[in-house]
């Protein structure tokens, strides 16, 4: 059985740009490639995907071969399996229940959510990714972490530069030295708070973490938050800005939306038609096939979860925004043990508070320049601006 062909004209600015194309196309002809820019062997097709991530045994998340290591400073969770990763996942559980995101963070997120679209200014073309979608999801994940101190910016920083640092596959050393101030700045502030969240459980991840009867190390839960504030603003901020934009381009979907109150929908459909997190790591435990070629022991393979999302033998048109699909199985939480923790909690306060109340405030809502809306992002991608006309 031979090796995955090897492709060495992808590049990574590429996939940074515009990924759909590239990954359209290896769908119909190489779901299986090394891809040399990347280091790594790509799976496009759902099958494939899902295949490796139901499959954590011999596709193991404990790859030291990625970036998130240097990005973390830390071997984090995501990296882990088994009983060491369910230790480590469990132990924020008990914040992140769906009692508690009903009975505390919901009640929370519509007083913030009330907050920061009160402040946008009808009549206006503003920025919504900048002005709404970044700040308010760093806003309700500070609170659910036990960080409130943290400001809005602080998070949405923090957040970024662990990403870009985590998204390093070429290994340049400048995202890791600004990785590396975050980490700095985290690190005092998880110190200054520490003391507080003992003394004053307030049912935050911190406080849960480290008044737990067994907790985890210390170093261990502080990885675990930085890992919630890489991923917990970038998700519902992408995907929020997302559904806007495919909403606004699609106003008969907009009507329909709003007439039948299907809100959760059009948020399924806005993650699955640009999944916030595109692609994850895989390491190889045992020679095995994937796809009719060899993938040997040791190599690493990456499920692009963003081509899978728009797999032809699922979705018809997939590569449209179209919120009522008779089905919509899109793998954009992941499956398998590592499936997202917070996609409750951005399936509630995206999906059933900050749209329904986005455009009910704003119901003439625009988008002047939809050609204007910029995408980047190849591990974790979204709109990183979105100039809309609120009236």
């Amino acid at each position: 059985m031979a090796l995955a062909p090897l492709d060495e004209e992808i590049t990574l600015a590429q996939l940074t740009t515009d990924p759909y194309p590239i990954y359209r196309r290896l769908r119909a002809e190489s779901p299986v490639l090394r891809v040399a820019s990347a280091g790594r062997t790509f799976l496009t097709t759902a099958e494939l995907t899902k295949k490796v991530k139901d499959n954590p045994e011999l596709f193991s998340s404990d790859d030291p071969n990625t970036p998130m290591k240097p990005a973390f400073r830390a071997h984090t969770l995501m990296r882990k399996d088994g009983e060491e990763h369910l230790r480590e996942r469990m132990a924020m559980a008990p914040a992140l229940t769906p009692k508690r995101i009903q009975t505390d963070w919901g009640p929370l997120y519509e007083k913030f959510a009330e907050q920061y679209v009160g402040r946008l200014p009808r009549g206006e073309t503003v920025d919504l990714f900048s002005e709404l979608c970044g700040p308010l999801a760093a806003r309700i994940l500070a609170h659910v972490l036990g960080i409130p101190e943290a400001s809005d910016a602080q998070m949405q920083r923090w957040s970024q530069h662990l990403i870009d640092g985590a998204g390093n596959f070429g290994w340049q050393p400048e995202p890791f030295a600004i990785s590396d101030k975050a980490n700095d700045e985290m690190d005092a502030l998880f110190t200054e708070l520490r003391e507080k969240r003992i003394a004053e459980p307030d049912g935050s991840a911190y406080s849960v973490m480290l008044n737990a009867e067994n907790p985890i190390p210390m170093s261990q839960i502080w990885a675990n938050i930085k890992i919630a504030i890489g991923g917990g603003i970038n998700e519902p901020r992408d995907a929020l800005a997302t559904i806007i934009y495919g909403l606004l381009t699609n106003p008969d979907q907009l009507e329909q939306v709003r007439a039948e109150g299907a809100w959760s929908k059009a948020f399924e459909e806005g993650v699955r038609w640009v999944a916030p997190i595109q692609a994850s790591s895989r390491l190889v435990t045992e020679d095995t096939e994937l796809g009719g070629f060899e993938i040997p022991k040791g190599d690493t393979v990456m499920t692009i979860q963003a081509s899978a999302n728009r797999d032809e033998s699922i979705y018809e048109n997939g590569e449209e925004y179209f919120v009522f699909r008779d089905k919509n199985p899109h793998q954009a939480f992941g499956n398998g043990p590592h499936h997202c923790a917070g996609a409750h909690i951005a399936r509630r306060t995206v999906g059933k508070i900050i749209l329904p109340l986005l455009f009910d405030r704003f119901p003439d809502m625009r988008l002047p320049d939809p050609d204007a809306v910029i995408w980047r992002g190849f591990g974790f991608r979204g709109p990183i601006n979105l100039p809309v006309e609120l009236n």
